[in-house]
């Protein structure tokens, strides 16, 4: 008999209940309006954006870099892995609840990567965040729900627009890298990417039916 999902948590947001589920000692959802926005079954690309994304830090003794959203916190877990012991990384997380997720009940899942003296946490909405860096980081790990795509493509996305985009160029110092995680290819996005100054490529992570895209974009 299949051993049914839990809901530990659920808090009230405008685009639903976002709820925090378990099954068993180590099997975790997060959902939201039913929904489901991670798993801890499948994070091969979340890890695979940190790791991509802070390679062309090698090298580095103390580099800068912004890792949003938090999620189930494999993405920071990856990031940390993959930076020196001289790197500050910047969480920004726009939920509380999510971070004290990460800090009480999903801590093992990441080595509970909050604790890392390398970290600290924001809870702020990226966006504006990233809008007044001005040159304060070296890489921007962008891992938020769908990523780009059709319905990003409007003038005011606060993430994937052409306005958005040079507003992160401005944040990055001199070859500074973008990653960005998407659930699919949306090559309208990767023309504004090129066009807001980076260089860009893509690859493609994940297995079955849960391959994902991620987008680099390097600053000159």
């Amino acid at each position: 008999m299949a051993v049914p999902w839990r809901t530990l948590e659920r808090v009230a947001t405008p685009e639903g209940a976002l709820e925090l589920r378990r099954r068993g000692e180590r099997d975790f959802l997060i959902t939201i309006g039913g929904r489901v926005l991670m798993s801890s079954r499948a994070h091969r690309s979340e890890d695979a954006l940190s790791r991509l994304g802070c390679a062309p830090l090698a090298g580095q003794k103390a580099p800068r870099v912004l890792v949003s959203g938090l999620g189930l916190g494999y993405s920071l877990r990856a990031a940390l892995d993959a930076l020196p012991r001289g790197a500050r990384v910047t969480v920004v997380e726009l939920n509380p609840h999510v971070v004290q997720w990460c800090r009480g009940p999903l801590a093992p899942l990441s080595g509970n990567a909050l604790a890392d003296p390398r970290v600290e946490v924001e809870v702020a909405d990226v966006a504006r965040v990233i809008g007044a860096a001005r040159g304060r980081f070296d890489a921007i790990l962008l891992d938020l729900y769908e990523g780009p795509h059709a319905g990003s493509r409007r003038r005011d996305d606060p993430f994937y627009s052409a306005a958005a985009l040079a507003r992160t160029h401005a944040a990055l110092r001199k070859g500074g890298v973008l990653a960005v995680w998407g659930e699919e290819i949306d090559t309208p996005f990767e023309r504004r990417l090129a066009a807001a100054g980076f260089a860009t490529s893509r690859t493609r992570e994940g297995r079955g039916s849960g391959v994902h895209v991620i987008y680099i974009g390097r600053r000159g």
